[in-house]
C-alpha cells in the first residue's frame, strides 16, 4: 500500500477544505465526486487525480484500486448519500480504514452503524473549540499558532509507562506548556478505550497504560516522551 494516499469522496462544503489541507501537508489525494459542478471545481483547484463517479452503484466503487489507499474519507454534502456510501464501501472493502464526517449526533450514529472506523462530529469539534476559547484562551492561541505554522509541528501519541511520574497525577496538575507541548486529549483506560478531547471538561487522573496525545515541535515531543519515562519530574 502506498503510504499517505487518501481517497476523498466529496468536494463540497467540507471536502474541499479537508482535501486542500491534506494536500498542503504532503498527502497524495484522489478526489471522487458525483456532481459535475464539484468535479470541475476540484480540477480547477489543481488536483491531478479527480474522478466523476456515480457512488450509488457498486460496480463503479469496485473499480477503485483499494490497495493503493491508506484510507477513505467520506464527506459528501448529502448526509443520506454519505451514510449510503459508507455502508457500500464497508460491504465492498472490509479492511479499508473509513473516516466519515457528520453534522449531527443522529448522523454520527448512522455512520458508525454503517461501518465507519472513525466519525468526526463537527458539532462536537465546534463545542470543544468554544469551551477551549472560554476556559483556556492562552492554550487555544498556542494551538492555533502551532497548527497555522505547519513547520515542524506534529501530533504524538505517548503511552504512559510504569513508574512514570505522571502515574497517578491529575492532568490539570501537569504544566505541559512548560515542556513546550500541549495536551490535546487522551485515552483514559479507566473511562474506556476511546479518545477524549481534553477540552471536554472532564477531570482525568493519568495512569500507566493511558495514552496521551500532545502537539508540539518534534524536538520538544522527543524530549517530553523521554521525560515521562522518569520516576520524578525534572
Amino acid at each position: 500500500m502506498h503510504q499517505h494516499k487518501i481517497a476523498i469522496f466529496g468536494y463540497g462544503n467540507h471536502g474541499k477544505f479537508i482535501a486542500k489541507g491534506l494536500k498542503a501537508d504532503g498527502f497524495e489525494i484522489t478526489i471522487i465526486e458525483s456532481t459535475k459542478e464539484h468535479f470541475k471545481e476540484a480540477k480547477s483547484d489543481h488536483f491531478e487525480d479527480v474522478r466523476l463517479l456515480d457512488v450509488t452503484k457498486d460496480e463503479n466503487l469496485e473499480r477503485i484500486d483499494v490497495e493503493s489507499y491508506e484510507q477513505f474519507v467520506c464527506v459528501m454534502d448529502d448526509e443520506h448519500l454519505n451514510v449510503f456510501l459508507t455502508l457500500s464501501l464497508r460491504s465492498l472493502f472490509s479492511d479499508i480504514y473509513i473516516l466519515a464526517i457528520s453534522d449531527s449526533l443522529n448522523v454520527t450514529k448512522k455512520l458508525q452503524m454503517a461501518g465507519a472506523n472513525k466519525v468526526i462530529d463537527l458539532y462536537e469539534v465546534s463545542a470543544n473549540k468554544i469551551y477551549n476559547i472560554l476556559e483556556k484562551p492562552i492554550a487555544t492561541k498556542l494551538l492555533e499558532r502551532f497548527v497555522g505554522s505547519k513547520e515542524g509541528i506534529s501530533f504524538r501519541e505517548m503511552l504512559i509507562p510504569k513508574n512514570s511520574f505522571l502515574d497517578g497525577m491529575m492532568a490539570d496538575d501537569m504544566d505541559f506548556s512548560a515542556e513546550g507541548v500541549l495536551l490535546v486529549g487522551l485515552i483514559d483506560e479507566e473511562r474506556g478505550h476511546h479518545f477524549e478531547f481534553i477540552t471536554a471538561g472532564l477531570e482525568h487522573k493519568l495512569d500507566s497504560g493511558d495514552t496521551i496525545v500532545c502537539i508540539g515541535y518534534k524536538e520538544d515531543l522527543d524530549s517530553f516522551e523521554t521525560l515521562i519515562t522518569q520516576k520524578e519530574q525534572r
